[in-house]
């Protein structure tokens, strides 16, 4: 195991990508604090935080964070007309920066250096 590096908070799903990153932030030297956001999904939050804390997280956040998604993302989305190749709505788009938002600020609580996502792309 590396030398401790500091803490990491990581936007984590439960799925793969996320639990492999997770991993490989820890074997890498760091403490991983998991923040699961909650912007209205169905999703088993539970069983998201023990495979977390089982592969080594320090701490897991969940939040919901779905009202402040609908009211000042998906809401201002909406009234913009605002499409993806005039066919869909911006969901997975607009969710991103709404998650970073609470990630940076529970970093922040946390006086954690950084934060991370693993996802695929």
């Amino acid at each position: 195991m590396a030398q401790p590096k500091g803490t990491v908070v990581l936007a984590y799903s439960g799925g793969l990508d996320t639990s492999c990153i997770l991993v490989w932030l820890k074997e890498q030297g760091y403490d991983v604090i998991a923040y699961l956001a909650n912007i209205g999904q169905k999703e088993d939050f539970e069983a998201a935080r023990k495979k977390a804390l089982g592969l080594g997280a320090k701490k897991v956040y969940i939040e919901d964070i779905s009202k402040e998604f609908v009211e000042e993302f998906i809401w201002p989305a909406v009234q913009a007309n605002a499409l993806y190749e005039d066919r869909y709505l911006l969901g997975t788009a607009l969710a991103r920066p709404c998650i970073a938002r609470k990630l940076v600020e529970i970093a922040q609580r946390e006086g954690a250096q950084y934060v991370a996502h693993g996802a695929t792309g």
